[in-house]
């Protein structure tokens, strides 16, 4: 385990981590980035404010990542059971032509 210190929002913090220091500055950036979005949208707002609505904006962007993740399996999962039912239906096919031809 290792400490990072990275800056967000003008303030420098010490992260204790196993993570990959360069993941941590990356994360970092991230919430610096949504700070400085923050500041611009609600200047007027304290740090604990300012946080809230970081900590909300980057929940919604995980929110949103997992539906569509979800929805892509969802995706993947019925053309997964399209295929099943075309190979069913080919293999009963066959069955039927095999059996025509055994008689």
């Amino acid at each position: 385990m290792s400490v990072v210190t990275v800056e967000i929002g003008g303030h420098r913090y010490p992260i204790r981590s196993g993570l990959d220091e360069r993941y941590i500055a990356e994360l970092a950036a991230y919430v610096d980035q949504k700070m400085r979005a923050a500041v611009d949208a609600a200047p007027e707002s304290d740090m604990l404010g300012l946080a809230i609505l970081v900590a909300l904006n980057i929940a919604d962007d995980a929110f949103r990542a997992r539906q569509q993740q979800s929805g892509a399996r969802g995706e993947l999962n019925e053309r997964a059971l399209q295929l099943e039912r075309l190979v069913d239906d080919v293999l009963a096919q066959m069955t039927a032509k095999l059996a025509v031809s055994a008689s």
